[in-house]
C-alpha cells in the first residue's frame, strides 16, 4: 500500500483531502458542551416532610423506603439523608445494569409503601444526571423578595424564548405559599369546625369540568372556574350562607397571608438582596452560544425595560472554562506545527518540514471527522486528550520523513527512494503507535464514575494516533518523492 499510494499521487492527495474537508464539515457541526452527558448510576428517592425532625424523617421515611428496595437485584449501595422537613434515600447501581430499569422497579416499591404520614408529599423518584449549568442571571437591588422573584420570573420567561436556550429557573428564593391561620374563637362564635373549614377550602377551591350542551349553533362546553390562586381569593371562599341570605366567610374566621414558605433562604449578591436565574444546556445546545446570548440579553434589558434601582449581572460563566481549554489547543496547535516546522528545516528542509508538519491538523481533523460515530463531542475532558496527544501525533511522520531524508541524500530524491525510506521504518512506527494504542485501552474498563468522565480520552487519542499513521504511510511518502533533495556532498563536487 505504500508503494501503491506513492506512485499514484492522485490517491494520495484525495485521502488527505478527505480527512481535511470531512474534519472541516464536523467542526461545523460537533456537538460543543460542557462534559459529556450521563448517568451517574444513582437513582434517587426524595420525600418532603414539612415540620417533621430529622428523628421522625429517619423513622416514618427512610427505614420504610430501604426496606422496601434493599432487595433490588442491581443496587450496589444505599444511602439515605435526613433533615428537617426532608428526607432523601440513593441508591447506586451495579454496573452492567440497567439505570432505567432499576429506577422503574424502585419507583414502583416506593408508591406500593402505604404506611407513610399523611402529611408527607408525594415521593419523587429520579435518575441522578451530571449538572448542565451554564450561566446565571443575579437579579439585585433595592426591592423586597416579593419584587425580585416577579423580575427574575420574567427574566426566566425571555430568555427561554431566546432561540437555541431552552431551560431556565428561579433559585435562591422562597416558593410562594398562602397559609391560612384559622382562630378558635371564632370558630366557636360561628359554631364551625375544623374540618368543616377544610372541607369548604376543598369544595370551593377547584376547577370543574360540567359536560357540554348541544346546541343548534354547535356544542357549548360548560366548566367552573373557581380554583383560588392568590389570598384575596382564599378569603372570598364561603363557608356558611343563613337562611336570611347572610354568609360567613374564610376571611371571617381566619388570618390569610399570601407571601413565602417559612424557610431561611437568604440570598445577597454585592451586598443587596437578590434572587438568581440559572440557566442550563439542554440536547444539542451549544454552551458558548447560550453565555453570548445571555450576556446580549442582559445588556438589552439594562437600556430597556430595567426599573431604576434593580441591577442585572452575568456571572458564574462556565463556558469560560471551555472557550479557555478551546483557545488552549488551538494555541498549542500552532506552536506545535510552527516548532516541527522550523527544527526540521534547520536539519533537514523547508518543504519536507512543511509536508511533515502538516500531519499535525490532518490526523486532528480526521478524528473530528469520525466524531459523530463514536460518539463524541467536543468538551472540557476531550480538548484535555486533544492537547494531550498534540505532543505525540506527529513523532511517526517525523521518523518517516528523516528515513526518507537520508535515503535521499544516499540514492538521491524520487518515488523508490521515498518507497525505501519508508519501508525502513515501517515496522518500528507502526509498532511505536501500536504501543501507545495499548497503554489507553485500558481506560474503556474504567468502572463507575471515573470511567465514564475519562472515556473521551481514549476516544480521541486512538484514533488520532491511527489517522497519524496513516497520514505518515500513504500519504506522506507521495509528498516527499516531490521535494527535491539530493546528496549534498555529491551536488558540493
Amino acid at each position: 500500500m505504500i508503494a501503491w499510494f506513492s506512485r499514484n499521487g492522485v490517491a494520495a492527495n484525495l485521502l488527505m483531502l478527505f480527512l481535511i474537508v470531512g474534519g472541516i464539515y464536523s467542526v461545523v457541526t460537533v456537538k460543543r458542551e460542557m462534559f459529556p452527558l450521563f448517568s451517574l448510576d444513582t437513582v434517587v428517592v426524595r420525600v418532603p416532610y414539612r415540620g417533621a425532625s430529622p428523628a421522625e424523617i429517619e423513622e416514618a421515611v427512610i427505614i420504610r423506603i430501604e426496606e422496601a428496595i434493599e432487595g433490588i437485584d442491581g443496587i450496589k449501595e444505599i444511602t439515605s439523608i435526613a433533615q428537617e422537613g426532608y428526607g432523601m434515600v440513593s441508591a447506586t447501581v451495579h454496573k452492567g445494569y440497567e439505570v432505567t430499569t432499576i429506577k422503574d422497579e424502585i419507583k414502583a416499591r416506593v408508591d406500593a409503601i402505604s404506611s407513610f404520614p399523611a402529611e408527607t408529599e408525594r415521593p419523587v423518584v429520579e435518575e441522578l444526571l451530571i449538572d448542565r449549568n451554564i450561566i446565571w442571571i443575579a437579579v439585585y437591588g433595592e426591592a423586597d423578595e416579593k419584587n425580585l422573584k416577579v423580575l427574575a420570573e420574567k427574566i426566566r420567561d425571555d430568555v427561554v424564548r431566546i432561540p437555541g436556550i431552552s431551560q431556565a429557573m428561579v433559585q435562591g428564593v422562597r416558593n410562594y405559599e398562602i397559609s391560612i391561620e384559622v382562630s378558635e374563637d371564632q370558630l366557636r362564635k360561628y359554631g364551625l369546625s375544623f374540618d368543616a373549614v377544610v372541607q369548604a377550602i376543598r369544595s370551593n377551591s377547584l376547577d370543574l369540568p360540567g359536560g357540554t350542551i348541544k346546541a343548534s349553533g354547535g356544542e357549548i362546553q360548560l366548566r367552573t372556574k373557581e380554583q383560588a390562586y392568590t389570598g384575596a381569593d382564599f378569603e372570598k371562599i364561603v363557608l356558611i350562607t343563613h337562611a336570611d341570605g347572610t354568609r360567613i366567610y374564610l376571611s371571617d374566621v381566619a388570618d390569610i397571608r399570601d407571601d413565602f414558605e417559612d424557610q431561611d433562604i437568604h440570598t445577597r449578591f454585592n451586598g443587596y438582596t437578590a434572587t438568581l436565574v440559572k440557566i442550563d444546556e439542554v440536547g444539542r445546545e451549544d454552551p458558548l452560544d447560550i453565555a453570548l446570548k445571555v450576556y446580549a440579553y442582559v445588556e438589552r434589558a439594562k437600556e430597556t425595560w430595567l426599573p431604576d434601582g434593580i441591577e442585572l449581572v452575568a456571572w458564574g460563566d462556565f463556558s469560560f472554562y471551555l472557550q479557555a481549554r478551546l483557545n488552549m489547543l488551538l494555541k498549542n496547535g500552532f506552536y506545535g506545527f510552527l516548532l516541527v516546522m522550523l527544527a526540521l528545516a534547520v536539519f533537514l528542509r523547508p518543504t519536507l518540514a512543511f509536508f511533515v508538519a502538516i500531519g499535525i491538523p490532518v490526523s486532528f481533523l480526521g478524528t473530528l471527522m469520525i466524531a459523530p460515530l463514536i460518539g463524541l463531542t467536543v468538551n472540557m475532558i476531550s480538548l484535555f486528550a486533544f492537547i494531550l496527544v498534540l505532543g505525540v501525533v506527529v513523532d511517526d511522520a517525523i521518523v518517516v520523513g528523516e528515513s526518507v531524508f537520508s535515503e535521499f541524500q544516499r540514492n538521491g530524491a524520487g518515488t523508490e527512494s521515498a518507497i525505501r525510506g519508508t519501508h525502513a521504518v515501517s515496522t518500528p512506527v507502526t509498532f511505536a503507535v501500536i504501543t501507545t494504542i495499548v497503554a489507553f485501552i485500558p481506560i474503556f474498563v474504567l468502572p463507575g464514575l471515573i470511567g465514564k468522565f475519562l472515556v473521551a480520552v481514549p476516544l480521541v487519542v486512538i484514533p488520532t494516533l491511527v489517522f497519524s499513521l496513516v497520514q505518515s504511510k500513504l500519504v506522506l511518502p507521495y509528498h516527499l518523492s516531490l521535494c527535491r533533495v539530493g546528496d549534498r556532498s555529491r551536488r558540493a563536487r
